[in-house]
């Protein structure tokens, strides 16, 4: 028996141990034993007995080639590895929504009592994630109406961990600002957010950005169909609208997420990256999110999934007017917001 197989074996025996004795008792875990034990097993057998991957390799059709067996056993153990990746993606996913939810409840602390600001809580509030956007702001929020057809509109800031002094240019303006203790990125600010206004009993939230893009002027367009009941989401659209030149790829960007999404979702979406729209409270009940980044489209996939009723309006996209943005460069921003389009509709 050569070196090699007797050092699987070892390997094999002392992994099938450690597994028994981590797993046992309080720590029992039915899936990582079953996992590493079979993996444990599989090894030693076939270290003992080379002979036994025989069915793998005849199974392949790899009879007649000279490293048939090898080969055969570097598939199966690619095809373990692909599974057993899944699963513990799949249980640190778990973790990381427990984490998120922790973060939440202590950044929603920051705001105080609700109770207490139920004059600055109104039926309709804008929410605005924010990442060292002092200078923008300081212009943007003197624009907020108070009113939309005669509704009163109040205004929360989520900050998402800038350094800037970003929440005290919200407080002088006298709205209210919540504070993520670290930035985790505009999906995990309004996450927050909706935290906040799901208990304050606001009816309709409108969400916008902060680096100035969005108008406020044009908030009417976005509310006015949900106070209607047309919609129970209105998107702000720059392709049925207008836009201030800007990158094409970036522009392009936006025709081949339309395209996609519109695609997987039976249903026509032209500004699916936009994060300026209007919806109710009440749907955010049913709606599950959980991206981070390159958020913007995951609302829309869970709306249509849900079957709600979505309709877009044309709104013009500024340039930003102060700061960089926090989109990254293009083709990884690209891609990383196709991948969130393919999981969220993927997932249940």
């Amino acid at each position: 028996m050569s070196n090699l197989r007797l050092f699987g074996i070892l390997i094999g025996v002392g992994t099938l141990l450690y597994t028994f004795l981590k797993y046992r008792g309080p720590h029992w875990k039915r899936s990582n034993f079953v996992l590493l034990s079979m993996f444990s097993i599989l090894l030693t057998l076939t270290c003992i007995n080379p002979n036994f991957v025989n069915f793998a390799r005849d199974m392949l059709s790899l009879q007649e080639y000279l490293y048939g067996r090898i080969l055969a056993l570097l598939i199966l153990s690619n095809v373990f590895l692909f599974f057993f990746t899944v699963y513990i993606k799949s249980n640190h996913g778990i973790t990381d929504i427990q984490l998120d939810k922790l973060i939440r409840s202590i950044a929603a602390s920051s705001v105080g009592n609700i109770e207490d600001d139920k004059n600055r809580i109104k039926p309709i509030m804008i929410l605005i994630p924010a990442y060292n956007e002092a200078d923008n702001l300081k212009e943007l929020l003197p624009e907020m109406p108070d009113q939309i057809n005669g509704v009163d509109v109040g205004v929360l800031v989520v900050d998402d961990g800038s350094v800037d002094g970003t929440s005290q240019v919200v407080r002088n303006q006298g709205f209210l600002v919540a504070s993520n203790p670290v930035n985790r990125g505009g999906g995990a600010a309004l996450r927050l957010g909706y935290d906040i206004l799901k208990k304050s009993g606001c009816e309709i939230c409108v969400t916008m950005d902060a680096d100035g893009q969005h108008q406020p002027g044009q908030m009417i367009h976005l509310v006015q169909p949900i106070l209607n009941n047309e919609y129970d989401v209105v998107i702000g659209s720059r392709i049925i609208g207008d836009r201030e030149k800007d990158s094409l790829f970036r522009l392009l960007g936006v025709y081949v997420f339309g395209f996609l999404i519109s695609l997987l979702l039976g249903k026509k979406i032209t500004d699916p990256s936009s994060n300026y729209r209007a919806f109710k409270m009440n749907a955010m009940d049913s709606i599950h999110l959980y991206e981070n980044q390159y958020h913007t489209s995951e609302l829309i996939i869970e709306a249509v999934k849900k079957d709600m009723s979505i309709g877009e309006v044309p709104i013009t996209i500024l340039k930003r007017k102060y700061g960089k943005s926090k989109k990254g460069k293009d083709i990884i921003y690209g891609l990383n917001f196709t991948k969130t389009i393919i999981k969220t509709w993927w997932r249940r």
